[in-house]
């Protein structure tokens, strides 16, 4: 057996701190990982996983591939880190040395002030963790010209993990993950998706969690365009890249949209809109089997996020309504939304229902009781939700 290769090690966050399910956690991430390998163009056989202590391991058959795999791992939620390694296959202290001693030869250019940081998980091996470091660091200094040692702010840090096997790599070699829980570990959820920046940034930030998501649109033809579907079709996909599978719904709100607008006086229009999209989303969720509805409100941004109106459009759903943007600043979600690369789409000028038919003074402190009353008072309104939901469209992404 060759005694190094090249490994990728991948690190995850608080599936350690899962106790007796963290195995089920664990399932569900290399799940994730071969998914998204086998996306990527990798067959089962170019690569094999294994597990290691609070760790996994990807080795490859041709090495080449394993810096190529790396962008489609550090995307996956519950993975806080990837890194290129060299995986010795015998745990001595002299194994450790050469290796040692070659990596640094290859990946530290002298001169450079550096130092050894050890983690020895297994904890039959006859040295300590110090003890490992500062053997090493000394090794190092005895044998390559150049280095100096800093053990507060140095320049290069090698970095050695000894487990099942005896790992090796350096600070500079590890891509920061997205964190979180892995996709569909914490249930699913119906996003409610709009063109615009925040419901996408929201839904990631609910995926980050472990949400699976189903996608509701409510568009309203001829209203609103077939470029405004697509955009919100380029946003879905975009979100897909995150949380893998990913199934997108739009609910055709003409017929729907025109009663309120004829029944509803100007300035309620955005909250009986925004009502009745959400009774559509809860019946959307009882079908997918979903256990919430997550949208793009951020308290106070427009006046339908004022808490009154926030408090109007409750009720309407015994599902939890989950708000990941609450108390996010606009500044703040066009970060998040340039960092995952879907505000280039929500900026495209095509228009969806949300933004038909919106008065110049929007209602700011709405009444529940009345706004109740004016929805009673539209004696076909079940109806038409009943036939939207009827006809609803799985758009292909």
């Amino acid at each position: 057996m060759e005694q190094i290769t090249q490994v990728l090690i991948i690190k995850y966050g608080e599936i350690a701190l899962r106790g007796r399910n963290r195995r089920i956690y664990e399932n569900m991430l290399l799940d994730a990982i071969r998914r998204n390998l086998r996306g990527a163009g990798f067959v089962d056989a170019d690569f094999y996983m294994s597990r290691e202590q609070g760790r996994f391991a990807i080795e490859f058959a041709d090495p080449a591939d394993t810096s190529r795999a790396v962008p489609h791992i550090t995307c996956i939620f519950g993975i806080t880190s990837v890194c290129i390694a060299t995986k010795l296959h015998e745990n001595n202290i002299a194994a450790i040395e050469a290796a040692s001693l070659e990596y640094v030869k290859t990946h530290c250019a002298a001169p450079a002030t550096f130092k050894v940081a050890t983690k020895r998980a297994d904890k039959q091996f006859p040295m300590t963790s110090d003890a490992i470091s500062a053997h090493i660091g000394a090794y190092l200094l005895q044998h390559h010209e150049g280095l100096k040692v800093n053990l507060t702010a140095p320049e290069f840090t090698l970095k050695i993990e000894v487990r099942n096997f005896t790992y090796i790599y350096s600070a500079n070699a590890e891509t920061r993950g997205l964190g979180g829980l892995p996709p569909g570990s914490a249930g699913k959820g119906v996003l409610l998706l709009s063109g615009g920046i925040d419901s996408p940034v929201a839904g990631f930030l609910a995926a980050r969690r472990g949400i699976g998501l189903t996608a509701v649109y409510f568009h309203s033809p001829p209203y609103t365009s077939e470029r405004a579907k697509e955009k919100v079709a380029d946003l879905a996909r975009r979100l897909s890249h995150y949380t893998g599978d990913l199934r997108l719904l739009a609910v055709n709100f003409t017929d729907i949209q025109l009663r309120l607008v004829d029944k509803t006086p100007p300035e309620k229009i955005t909250i009986m809109l925004k009502r009745t999209m959400l009774r559509i989303a809860d019946k959307i969720a009882h079908a997918e089997g979903a256990l919430a509805l997550i949208t793009g409100d951020a308290v106070g941004q427009v006046a339908s996020q004022t808490l009154r109106s926030l408090h109007a459009m409750g009720g309407t759903t015994a599902l939890p309504i989950l708000r990941p943007l609450a108390c996010f600043d606009k500044r703040d979600i066009v970060d998040i939304a340039i960092e995952i690369d879907t505000y280039p789409i929500s900026i495209r000028p095509f228009d969806d229902c949300c933004t038909l038919f919106l008065p110049k003074h929007p209602e700011t402190k709405p009444k529940l009781s009345i706004i109740q009353s004016i929805e009673r008072s539209i004696s076909d309104l079940d109806e038409l939700i009943e036939r939207a939901i009827a006809e609803v469209e799985v758009v292909e992404l």
